[in-house]
């Protein structure tokens, strides 16, 4: 009752505000039609009946993100967990790990060893190859399909034009921070011409220890080097047909998983290497005649590893597992007009993932090599094959959409002690909204859409330690489902853009990591996951951009999230905090200057699960406050300047379940020389 009281408060008060305080023809447009992908193709934000935000390429550059990760900080509704300094994962609506879908360029990032919980995945991106990052809060299983219960997050690699005349480009970007935190550099070139456009970069990083605030200091062993490359060409066969290729490579080197180091009486555990590669290729044809506007068609292969290294204090045993998928892809899609208000995007995708799993043990006062089981299933295999059409229709003021996806999925999991196991579990998952426009800055719409997980061989066939515990496999999983409902109003004008959401999402089917009486195995509880959760997760959302005037600017974001496990008669795990963002932003002529207030409120509400984690505080993660600021000067038309200032005020900080602190008091500066058109 109270956030419903809230929603509509925000409807009259931002109307009444609205029709005050518009600006003249003469002001600086600051806030563009935003273009977004919900859908899986360019619609108007505005006319989306969808939560979703966009992080543009000139907000990763202005606040020096120094990765992909930590670049969602500053987009409303997306909380960020840090396990460790070389990771980073995204909260949507209370759920994270394989529980959000996490894409590059519409090509999948999750797969088969996708884990439950926190991850690092998305910190394989390589910040600096983006034009673009979409959240796409509380849905996207129709157009993207399983892992999508929380929501889809997708990166958007750089995008390539055509020019009538043959032209180079290039960019040399160096960064440092204060206390060797950081030290990057990297270069750039790229060329355009009618028919051809290509780019392509390299960046050497070396990230030092981080240190935290007032008096937590240097947080040893925390820093890590990395190396990514990346190349992207796009070809135009015809006036109408383009073909687009994509290659990159992120490996990091040494990178370790801070707090058992300190919490649990590690000698060693890094993740070393820890390396995905993409490539793909797509072809993309439009036609001027028919209902056929479009088709597209792509072929991929992501290829991950991760080795990790392990050994205790006081053992002379270096245990190092390693897992490598590789992920195959298709995809083909078709849009279709029927005159000038119905549109259909439909198509099929497929992915095949085979995975590799080894582990050996390796004793340092013997020097005898013994090779074991690892963490997975060697040679295990999930594929799927989906179709999926939606349907959008505008009659007058209205805009309906509705689609569905059905999907099958297949796993053969090798087991060392089981033998051969196949399943081949199945879902339907459909979506439904309608949305009037008020007038032509502002829509009102809602939604109820359905999603699915399957299982995947995370977990179907761990076996080993986890976190803090050790799991057993279990062959019998079903697929996880949920219930979507959402309310929304969005507003965009030249002055100002603002958005709020009502939602509710029920969970149930989950799976679910169960403690086995009191057995122990290698020191540590024994867990084997079930279907056995049933929960629900609502909240609210606002935010709002607001252009005073043509060298003024205003940015907030509120996000309120409560979870409840119905099964248990508790809370819901790793549920955020409150948590929010206040910006307020000065462009002279030479560039821009922000200075922003960030923070969230102390999460005490926990569940059995948070108060065994040791990453979580006794009585639950404190509040916090964060003030930066951020400065950016233009020598134009060559040299950019940044630099920005965190945590001035020498904050002690974490955000609620990770484990590491945040950043104390520092300093970043970035120089970039811009070379060509």
């Amino acid at each position: 009752m109270r956030i419903s009281c809230l929603f509509a408060l925000f409807l009259i008060i931002s109307n009444q505000l609205l029709a005050q305080n518009e600006l003249n023809s003469d002001s600086l447009i600051l806030l563009d039609e935003t273009v977004v992908t919900a859908y899986r193709g360019a619609s108007k934000a505005l006319k989306t009946l969808e939560a979703i935000t966009t992080l543009k390429r000139r907000e990763l550059q202005m606040f020096q993100s120094r990765t992909s990760p930590e670049a969602l900080g500053i987009m409303p509704g997306v909380f960020v967990q840090k396990t460790n300094h070389g990771g980073g994962s995204p909260f949507i609506r209370g759920l994270t790990g394989n529980q959000t879908l996490l894409l590059i360029d519409g090509i999948r990032l999750n797969n088969a060893t996708f884990r439950y919980g926190p991850n690092q995945y998305f910190n394989t991106i390589d910040v600096f190859t983006l034009d673009r990052i979409e959240a796409l809060r509380g849905g996207g299983a129709v157009p993207f399909g399983s892992d999508a219960m929380g929501g889809t997050l997708q990166a958007f690699t750089r995008t390539l034009e055509f020019e009538n005349q043959n032209s180079w480009n290039g960019k040399m970007t160096a960064r440092w921070a204060t206390q060797q935190m950081e030290q990057t550099l990297r270069p750039e070139l790229g060329f355009s011409s009618k028919r051809v456009a290509a780019a392509g970069g390299i960046s050497w990083r070396k990230f030092g220890d981080l240190v935290g605030g007032d008096t937590t200091g240097r947080q040893t062993p925390s820093g890590y080097s990395e190396l990514d490359m990346d190349i992207k060409a796009k070809i135009a066969l015809t006036s109408a047909s383009t073909l687009t290729f994509l290659h990159q490579r992120v490996q990091q080197q040494n990178v370790p998983v801070y707090h058992k180091f300190v919490l649990e009486n590690f000698a060693e555990n890094h993740m070393d290497p820890q390396k995905r590669a993409l490539s793909y290729m797509r072809f993309d044809q439009k036609f001027s005649r028919g209902t056929l506007k479009q088709i597209s068609a792509t072929l991929s292969l992501n290829e991950t590893e991760e080795v990790r290294k392990i050994r205790k204090n006081g053992s002379s045993v270096l245990r190092t597992e390693s897992d490598h998928v590789m992920s195959y892809g298709g995809i083909v899609q078709m849009d279709h007009a029927i005159g000038n208000n119905w549109t259909i995007r439909s198509g099929i995708d497929g992915y095949l993932d085979d995975v590799s799993s080894a582990r050996t043990d390796f004793d340092q006062s013997t020097g005898v090599l013994t090779p074991k089981r690892g963490l997975y299933p060697d040679g295990s295999t999930m594929s799927s094959i989906s179709a999926f059409s939606i349907h959008t229709v505008t009659i007058r003021q209205w805009d309906v959409s509705a689609g569905a996806r059905w999907n099958a999925y297949a796993f053969r999991v090798k087991d060392t002690d089981l033998g051969e196991v196949t399943i081949k579990p199945k879902a339907l998952v459909w979506n439904a909204s309608a949305g009037y426009l008020i007038n032509s800055q502002s829509t009102i719409f809602g939604s109820a859409q359905t999603s699915f997980r399957t299982p995947n061989i995370d977990d179907l066939g761990t076996l080993g330690i986890v976190d803090f515990r050790f799991e057993v496999p279990n062959y019998q999983l079903k697929p996880e489902r949920s219930t979507h409902f959402q309310m929304g109003y969005k507003w965009q004008s030249p002055s100002f853009q603002g958005s709020a959401y009502l939602y509710r999402n029920e969970l149930r089917d989950l799976i679910t990591r169960a403690k086995q009486d009191t057995q122990m195995m290698q020191g540590y509880p024994l867990y084997q996951k079930e279907n056995s959760g049933s929960a629900y997760i609502q909240g609210f959302e606002a935010d709002a951009k607001y252009l005073i005037n043509q060298h003024w600017g205003l940015t907030g974001s509120f996000t309120y999230t409560y979870g409840q496990n119905v099964s248990d008669k508790e809370p819901l795990r790793r549920i955020p905090p409150v948590f929010g963002r206040v910006a307020v932003q000065f462009k002279p002529d030479f560039g821009l200057i922000t200075a922003e207030l960030a923070g969230a409120t102390k999460q005490s509400r926990l569940a059995k699960g948070d108060q065994d984690d040791n990453r979580i505080p006794k009585g639950g993660t404190p509040g916090w406050y964060l003030l930066n600021l951020h400065f950016e000067y233009e020598w134009k038309p060559n040299l950019v300047a940044q630099i920005s200032m965190l945590n001035l005020l020498n904050q002690d900080y974490r955000t609620h379940g990770s484990g590491i602190n945040g950043y104390g008091r520092s300093l970043f500066a970035t120089l970039q020389l811009n070379f060509g058109k």
